[in-house]
């Protein structure tokens, strides 16, 4: 199969990509609210068409940062998916997601969650592949770039720190922190 050549940067307005959908009574769950779940499947193909498209290949999800869900999002609202690739590594991309729900009947907008997706670009043998640099084409773009650096650091330090706190547990030092907790040890 003959490949193609990719560009050597592609700007981040090439991943720009939305994703708008009619939230359905079968999406709700039992107390009338969209599903987590059904956000994040959502969340999860606005990534894959953000990198992919600017991979120019297939791209998997490997990490999803930031999933908080701010407010609850109802039957009847669009929800629209705004994505685009904020930083790009050698076969990595983190995929910038902002979800806001519309009540088409009142005009009401709100944001309801913002993630961050890294996805790695694979090639028809399924193995990680290079991707194109990224043009930043706004100081938008760059402080995007940017704070996805910062938030790689922050995201490694936290996982040593998290990593040497585990190791160094020792169960019977730490009884204490369960007094005010609900919970009871029964062994």
């Amino acid at each position: 199969m003959a490949s193609t050549l990719l560009p050597d940067f592609r700007p981040v307005s090439y991943s720009r990509v939305t994703l708008t959908e009619l939230m359905i009574p079968s999406y709700a769950n039992f107390g009338g609210k969209i599903h987590g779940g059904i956000l994040l499947s959502l969340m999860d193909k606005v990534a894959y068409a953000a990198a992919s498209k600017h991979a120019g290949t297939y791209c998997v999800t490997v990490s999803v940062d930031g999933v908080n869900f701010l407010q609850p999002v109802e039957v009847g609202e669009l929800v629209s998916l705004l994505a685009s690739v904020n930083y790009v590594g050698r076969t990595s991309l983190l995929v910038g997601i902002k979800v806001i729900a519309e009540d088409v009947r009142t005009g009401t907008v709100k944001h309801t969650n913002t993630s961050y997706f890294t996805m790695v670009a694979k090639d028809d043998a399924g193995k990680p592949t290079g991707v194109p640099g990224l043009s930043l084409e706004s100081t938008e773009d760059t402080r995007r770039f940017l704070e996805a650096i910062k938030r790689r650091e922050f995201n490694a330090q936290h996982r040593r720190e998290f990593d040497n706190a585990l190791t160094a547990l020792a169960v019977e030092q730490q009884l204490h922190l369960l007094d005010q907790e609900r919970c009871k040890i029964v062994y």
